[in-house]
């Protein structure tokens, strides 16, 4: 989608005509130093084909037809033997980075409320060889506190060195790691660590002051808490039997240990290394066996999609780590040598919430190459350099707006624009630390707004992924050479990929021009199942005649020509109305997330109603101006629970639907404007922002009622 100028149509010519002369001149040195239009003919090439011409046939990627791709390097079928390998590789590179905090200070806001900030340092670095000798150590440590191979034992922290370091340990020693969202609410973090009856928890300071605290009598099993970062100051409160020790003193006891055993308790493939428990988005948090081979098979998928990955990448790890795609992303990359610079959304860039003014946040220290995304963060630095253009004097937003345009035109053809990069879009690269290379997005749908504004912005491909935690993260990753919007790429090498016919929605695959229906995916990477929960297993999983294991994603897409999937519903968005009409929740949401004066969006639907409803985080910016413009005065809550800015809302949210082309059914018809932003803490979006739409409903059921009247 171009964006709009308002430059006189005279002058208008006479730029386009100088912009032509400029391709032309450029376009015989382009051809023959550049390497696009290789990139180009890749773009261009059939990337899956079908197994066989039977409907519902499975995809395969073009490299992996004959055999799917299992492993990484030949011999290392466990996480254990995969570092080791590394470790031995790479053995005095850099690998895990952490930055040192220099000051931290409370800084009061107008309102009285009191903000945390930090002025941070560089970062330091651990080896390749640090981080394995620490691991070797905790592993032992753990054993001398009683922690038996193939046990369950709890991770409950933020992202950071001492997360990976540990699971590091864990898999070397075959224990389970059980992950859960540093997130998540009390209730879902005991029923995780008793439904998985854990005697160890590993921990941070914070975390255990903030949310174990409150807890921990109702974990009867519990006997031991190790915090990574020191020993709190206050720690008698806890129930007798339930020992704190550090990290370091746990590494310190394993040193020391005896190790002659140690061999006996090495995993084998089909070892469970992870039960991850999801964030949730559907009810009650499900824990997936994840076993090493699965996650292997997975990383090898997505190392594929990435070329030249390697010793020269940096990676910024801020996403959470119980997320099956930080996990994936971090693990791709310790295996290729690449270093991992930790950092969190609050201090991710100079503009975060931690980091205080004038000082530099973690991406302009860093300069990462590589770097993951959820579509929330995406839409975010897409509305945020948005509302920087249209704040620009009417010369700077017409010379932005034409340099977009015309780069958006380049790279619908292929081409490159190294000029416009250059002088126009430096400076919103530099956002990102001016080094991203490669930018991937998983977790949930892109908009293609907001991936085309990040492609042609951060002067990089961006890569959309599909996959589940069910998959091990793995599906589909886009390949870096194409520039479409709106898919998810083909199956990765690891994987194939199949559509079955889902009826009640009218989804079939035998369906033109694209075969269509619900994703199934099959391969080494779709995990064991979910633990203690056979009957969902069985529904969400299942084998064929061939012994291949599929599961039944819930998700509906379509394959085009070239073998790339795209994302179009999900089973569960799918609302029937009272007079008989299916309306995609998703769809809807998808039409009207990316408007200025949206934050986020939930639409509901009643199948004993006639239309749509929807519940609005309004910008808080956009919207005060729309009041003004009405003559409307009052607080942020009295904007937000004003009837008449309802209306106007609704104006606006029903133009932007009839330009998405929405049918008439699916338009909201009544919403309620939420004062408060929904955040991961507030229990009403996962870890990755997905609505929790049970929650939601719960939350607004009162707002429901008045607008079903």
């Amino acid at each position: 989608m171009k964006l709009k100028h308002n430059i006189n149509p005279v002058l208008l010519q006479f730029i386009n005509f100088i912009i032509l002369v400029y391709s032309f001149v450029t376009y015989i040195p382009w051809y023959i130093f550049s390497g696009s239009r290789q990139a180009i003919a890749k773009a261009k090439q059939v990337k899956a084909k079908p197994v066989n011409n039977k409907p519902g046939g499975a995809y395969r990627s073009v490299n992996s037809l004959h055999c799917l791709a299992s492993v990484l390097y030949p011999g290392c079928d466990t996480l254990d033997k995969v570092f080791k390998y590394a470790k031995t590789k790479f053995k005095d590179k850099k690998l895990l980075g952490t930055r040192e905090i220099l000051k931290e200070e409370d800084e009061i806001q107008p309102s009285g409320k009191v903000f945390k900030k930090v002025i941070l340092g560089k970062y330091t670095w651990l080896s390749y060889e640090d981080v394995y000798i620490k691991a070797v150590n905790f592993g032992n440590g753990l054993a001398v506190l009683g922690q038996q191979p193939k046990t369950n034992i709890a991770i409950f922290c933020e992202t950071r060195a001492e997360w990976m370091i540990a699971a590091q340990a864990c898999f070397m020693c075959n224990y389970q790691l059980v992950t859960l969202y540093a997130t998540l609410g009390g209730p879902a973090i005991v029923h995780g660590l008793n439904e998985t009856e854990v005697t160890t928890i590993i921990t941070s300071k914070e975390l255990m002051q903030t949310k174990l605290k409150e807890i921990v009598s109702q974990v009867p099993l519990l006997r031991h808490i190790i915090t990574v970062d020191g020993k709190p100051t206050t720690w008698s409160e806890f129930p007798k039997g339930v020992i704190v020790h550090t990290m370091a003193s746990v590494q310190a006891m394993g040193a020391k240990a005896d190790t002659g055993k140690k061999q006996q308790s090495r995993p084998v493939p089909s070892d469970i290394a992870v039960i991850m428990y999801t964030s949730g988005s559907t009810g009650v948090p499900k824990g997936v066996m994840i076993s090493h081979c699965n996650i292997i098979a997975g990383i090898t998928g997505m190392a594929e999609r990435i070329p030249n990955l390697g010793e020269k990448d940096i990676y910024i790890g801020y996403l959470p780590l119980a997320h099956v795609l930080e996990l994936s992303a971090e693990l791709v990359c310790l295996s290729h040598g690449c270093r991992i610079g930790y950092s969190s959304p609050q201090t991710l860039a100079d503009q975060s919430s931690k980091i205080k003014k004038g000082s530099k946040g973690d991406v302009t220290t860093l300069k990462p190459t590589l770097m993951a995304a959820v579509p929330e963060i995406m839409d975010r630095i897409y509305k945020n350099v948005m509302n920087k253009v249209n704040e620009m004097t009417s010369f700077q937003r017409n010379l932005f707006i034409l340099a977009y345009n015309y780069k958006m035109e380049q790279i619908s053809k292929g081409y490159t624009t190294p000029l416009c990069d250059s002088l126009i879009f430096r400076k919103v690269r530099m956002l990102l630390g001016g080094k991203i290379r490669i930018l991937l997005c998983g977790g949930a749908p892109l908009s293609a707004a907001t991936q085309r504004f990040m492609n042609i912005c951060f002067c990089c491909p961006v890569g959309q992924g599909y996959g589940l935690t069910e998959s091990a993260g793995a599906g589909t990753i886009t390949e870096v050479w194409d520039y479409t919007t709106g898919r998810v790429g083909a199956p990765l090498v690891c994987c194939e990929i199949k559509l079955m016919n889902w009826e009640e929605g009218g989804y079939y695959n035998t369906d033109k021009p694209y075969p269509r229906g619900e994703i199934l995916i099959g391969g080494q990477n779709v995990t064991v199942g979910y633990y203690k929960n056979e009957a969902r297993t069985k529904k969400d999983f299942t084998v064929d005649e061939n012994g291949q294991r599929w599961l039944h994603t819930g998700d509906i897409g379509e394959f085009h020509q070239d073998g790339c999937l795209k994302i179009i519903d999900r089973k569960k968005d799918l609302v029937k109305l009272q007079a008989g009409e299916y309306v995609s929740l998703g769809k809807v949401e998808a039409a009207l997330k990316n408007l200025p004066l949206v934050d986020n969006i939930c639409a509901y639907a009643s199948s004993f109603h006639s239309y749509v409803i929807g519940f609005v985080v309004p910008n808080q910016k956009e919207l005060a101006e729309l009041a003004r413009k009405k003559g409307f005065k009052g607080t942020w809550e009295e904007i937000c629970n004003s009837p008449e800015m309802e209306e106007e809302v609704l104006k606006v949210l029903a133009e932007a639907a009839m330009a998405a082309n929405l049918e008439k059914f699916e338009i909201p018809v009544k919403i309620r404007l939420s004062p408060d932003p929904w955040t991961p803490e507030t229990g009403l979006v996962t870890d990755a922002f997905k609505l929790k739409r049970k929650e939601l409903t719960a939350y607004y059921q009162m707002d429901i009622d008045r607008m079903y009247g």
